[in-house]
């Protein structure tokens, strides 16, 4: 039997295809495969939070009815009357997603949403109990299909998903700003503040044009960027939120910086002094090496003459191996029983 290329989420969409060929449809959510770009509806939509998602459809037939944003704008929904929801891999992201996209979904239009069991998608039918008599109408390749009908908008204010903490480093009063979804969005992770010190252990590698990798809310950029104000920033990420989450942690510190959408340096296009990334290795619930083995095999082409790589990795990731491959020098510089941090030169 031909094994598909769709994700078993996709499947059991694939599974009801019939319903949706006169359908008007936004797709929306943890996109992970192509089907958006080869599903027959009437009219398609495809609104991608994720920068990595967006450059795999954009090429697609669909290109031009793909949009890479935080928020769609209100004519995304313009004669809309269906949505499909692919849940993601946490339910405060879920419930932030739901809730703009149904505060924008027309009255009356068809709801679907569809996850994987282990991811929680279950929990749906709480969340949405409120606005629609939801029903659990398919389960097939470990996943749930729910439908309802948007018998009522969600209320939605942006304002009020903001989520904010306060940090002192080297005597520096730090506010940190952050979305839903976005990587230590309630605290500093202990890998990034190891980072850090590592960092303000070594003053000598931070000059000139810095690139933060990952940025998410901005953490790295911002302490960087408060101690060392004569430096360059760009910061990074493939995440919407992540992107406007850096930007607004940086606005409320005074600090200047560049923040791009970019999948590692699919977009970046100029060289550094220094690197900085705390990498992420999962794509969901899913360990994936493949960001982090582009960050450190492509960083040589990125980096100016004598410049440097400083990345934080779980001490059982195999990062080593692949560092000593790309660089000249590779030393661990900082570590504690879980984490370690390299410093990597040519």
């Amino acid at each position: 039997m031909a094994t598909s290329v769709f994700t078993p989420a996709s499947q059991v969409i694939e599974r009801h295809q019939t319903f949706f060929n006169n359908k008007n449809v936004i797709i929306a959510g943890d996109i992970q495969d192509s089907y958006p770009a080869v599903m027959v509806a009437n009219q398609v939509k495809i609104h991608c939070t994720q920068f990595h998602t967006y450059l795999r459809l954009k090429n697609s037939v669909r290109g031009a009815q793909t949009n890479f944003s935080l928020l769609p704008d209100a004519e995304f929904y313009a004669g809309m009357n269906t949505l499909i929801y692919y849940w993601p891999k946490t339910k405060s992201e879920a419930q932030f997603q739901l809730s703009y996209l149904l505060n924008n979904m027309p009255k009356g239009s068809d709801i679907f949403i569809v996850g994987e069991n282990r991811t929680g998608v279950k929990s749906v039918e709480a969340l949405l109990n409120d606005f629609g008599t939801i029903q659990k109408i398919d389960s097939a390749r470990r996943c749930g299909l729910y439908h309802f009908l948007a018998e009522s908008r969600l209320a939605f204010d942006l304002n009020e998903w903001w989520l904010s903490y306060h940090l002192t480093i080297e005597n520096q009063n730090i506010e940190i700003k952050s979305l839903p979804g976005v990587f230590s969005q309630k605290g500093l992770d202990s890998g990034t503040e190891l980072l850090l010190n590592a960092l303000v252990d070594h003053v000598e590698i931070i000059k000139g044009n810095v690139l933060d990798v990952g940025c998410g809310s901005g953490i790295l950029s911002t302490v960087v960027g408060k101690l060392y104000s004569d430096i360059e920033l760009t910061l990074s990420d493939v995440s919407s939120a992540a992107i406007e989450s850096s930007k607004a942690t940086l606005n409320c510190n005074h600090v200047k910086g560049n923040v791009v959408a970019s999948d590692v340096f699919s977009n970046l296009n100029d060289k550094y002094h220094l690197i900085i990334s705390n990498p992420p290795f999962h794509d969901g619930k899913e360990t994936n090496y493949t960001a982090v083995n582009t960050l450190i095999k492509e960083a040589k082409k990125h980096l100016k003459l004598n410049g440097y790589l400083c990345i934080v990795a779980n001490s059982f990731l195999p990062y080593q191996s692949i560092l000593d491959e790309t660089f000249k020098s590779v030393e661990v510089i900082a570590q504690t029983t879980k984490f370690k941090v390299y410093l990597a030169s040519h």
